[in-house]
């Protein structure tokens, strides 16, 4: 069940960010300074923790979705989603911790220097 509502959760996150992303690059045809502006406070460590949920979100319904699909077109999916489940888990977490660096370091970098 809460792999269901995390699937769900995370698609409407992704579907969040891409509509702000669609307005905010439209921005630099409006006025090309309120996007720079834009793109500016993009460079903030709190924006930073943002895109690491981001990518949280992404790699977790990627992997959940594979999940949903081998349990639906797979003759034993059904029996083994509990594990598939888990192992979709356990992948989530190892690929998370090894993008902590690409993606949080530059903000690390600004709140503690290099």
């Amino acid at each position: 069940m809460w792999s269901w509502v995390a699937h769900r959760v995370t698609g409407v996150l992704i579907f969040f960010f891409l509509f702000v992303h669609v307005l905010d690059t439209a921005l630099v045809r409006v006025s090309p300074e309120a996007y720079d502006t834009v793109v500016a406070t993009y460079k903030t460590p709190i924006v930073a923790l943002l895109e690491y949920g981001l990518v949280a979100a992404i790699l977790f319904h990627a992997l959940n979705g594979l999940r949903v699909i081998a349990v639906d077109f797979w003759v034993k999916g059904a029996r083994y989603q509990k594990q598939m489940l888990w192992t979709v888990v356990g992948l989530w977490v190892v690929l998370m911790l090894g993008a902590i660096y690409p993606v949080l370091g530059h903000a690390a970098r600004e709140l503690f220097g290099s």
